[in-house]
């Protein structure tokens, strides 16, 4: 295995090359397009000094048997620490020389510097080369051109009706149907089944998705979270009704267990339920909040609805906006902040996953390459954003209060459960307030673009 410098510190390579003191290594592709390479060597005494420092440190330190602590000779530990020693030395002297280069030409590398050719030896200039990426030049002038047409924040009166409804199905009750009759749209059906994944011919594998089991599922025919599939199926049964179902889920369906699977069904109908709303009085308002009539109630619904309406409406404006941004300007993207912003969106995906039910060993089974590289275009356009609003920021001197990042860590300390200083103390040594500062910059920038929007 080809030793890993400080200043490589990604993923080894699947081959390596180390003979006689030479050896490269490979790390993740880098863009060509903001690549650069230096060649550094330092001189052969400061190596042989490197080596004799790590040797004595290591002769008080040997413990070997037959010597003496302290005591072991050189020899000895040359022949026997051979790669350790000279690991250390590599550590001791290219970090800080690489360093010192990059101070010397004013580069400032974004991604994890690649060593591609080194070569170390006793006796011999240490001398080796570095790869790594740099943050694209590009300006931004005419960015104040870029507008979108602002969406309308008035609420209809067809929204205002939805918002009712969600309030009123929110405190709705599900009750049994007495009645000997059959299922009908909006009833709900009470039912248990067994679902068996169906294999392409010859495929004898075992998956946790074969087998599905339901006890006492409810399901809302003709629902919008109901495939059609099951309110075809149901709709017209009455109770005690067995049969079978077969499944097709589309490839883009919610939970990626089922996505693309054929499940045959044996399902069994229990019972049928009917869903009972309150009744729209005084009462039911109170139990609303501080409301005393019903009236009142509707008054306090149509103002927060509206204000819900007039965020959201500014928050996709926003959206547009920064997206006609990144449309506007071309320039290379450093593949570090790519890979980057897809570990993020595949993390937030996994989270909600893990949300919904999937278990860790089911994660396991997922093909991450594919769904990396699903992620791939939308995670260009979010870096291209970020480097975008953080050069407006610095034309526009826009500056985050330290008011507002104290409230944003006291909302994060009531959600983790961890005192204020605790969290502060680690997000500052991990990197992830200086995170938070940076993207509270790009949403005051992007919501100072948007006010002068006409």
């Amino acid at each position: 295995m080809a030793e890993t410098t400080p200043v490589e510190t990604a993923e080894q390579h699947t081959h390596d090359h180390d003979h006689a003191g030479h050896n490269h290594t490979h790390g993740p592709a880098l863009n060509p397009e903001l690549t650069k390479e230096i060649s550094v060597e330092v001189p052969a005494n400061d190596v042989d000094k490197a080596f004799g420092k790590v040797v004595k440190r290591y002769q008080k330190l040997a413990r070997i048997p037959g010597f003496r602590p302290g005591k072991v000779p050189e020899a000895t530990i040359r022949n026997r620490f051979a790669r350790e020693l000279r690991q250390e030395v590599m550590d001791m002297l290219v970090q800080d020389r690489f360093r010192t280069e990059m101070e010397s030409k004013g580069l400032s590398p974004v991604s994890q510097p690649q060593i591609v050719e080194l070569n170390l030896n006793e006796g011999q200039p240490l001398r080796f080369r570095a790869q790594f990426e740099v943050m694209p030049g590009f300006a931004i002038s005419g960015y104040e051109t870029v507008t979108v047409s602002k969406s309308s924040p008035e609420l209809t009166e067809q929204e205002f009706d939805i918002e009712l409804d969600r309030v009123l199905d929110a405190h709705a009750t599900i009750e049994p149907v007495e009645e000997d009759r059959e299922l009908v749209d909006g009833d709900w059906a009470e039912i248990s089944f067994k679902g068996v994944r169906r294999k392409p011919e010859g495929d004898t594998t075992v998956q946790e998705a074969d087998e599905i089991d339901g006890e006492d599922v409810l399901v809302e025919i003709g629902g919008k979270n109901t495939l059609p599939a099951f309110s075809d199926a149901l709709r017209g049964k009455k109770v005690g009704a067995e049969f079978e179902l077969e499944v097709n889920y589309p490839s883009d369906f919610g939970d990626v267990r089922l996505a693309g699977l054929t499940i045959d069904y044996s399902v069994t109908l229990k019972s049928i339920k009917r869903k009972v709303y309150p009744e729209k009085n005084d009462e039911f308002a109170k139990q609303l909040g501080d409301y005393e009539t019903w009236d009142a109630f509707l008054t306090g619904l149509r103002e927060n609805a509206t204000a819900g309406k007039k965020q959201n409406a500014e928050n996709e404006d926003k959206g547009k906006l920064v997206d006609a941004l990144v449309e506007k300007f071309t320039f290379p993207v450093p593949e570090a902040f790519i890979q980057q912003q897809i570990d993020v969106r595949l993390d937030r995906g996994l989270r909600a996953l893990a949300q919904q039910g999937m278990t860790r060993e089911q994660m396991q089974q997922l093909d991450f390459n594919s769904l990396r590289a699903a992620q791939r275009d939308e995670a260009i356009k979010e870096v291209k954003a970020s480097l975008i609003l953080d050069k407006i920021a610095e034309a526009t001197n826009v500056q985050v209060k330290e008011d507002d990042v104290e409230r944003e860590l006291m909302i994060l300390s009531f959600q983790t459960r961890q005192p204020q200083d605790v969290l502060r103390q680690q997000m500052t040594q991990d990197g992830s307030l200086q995170r938070m500062r940076e993207q509270m910059r790009r949403e005051a920038t992007a919501t100072a673009l948007y006010e002068k929007l006409a």
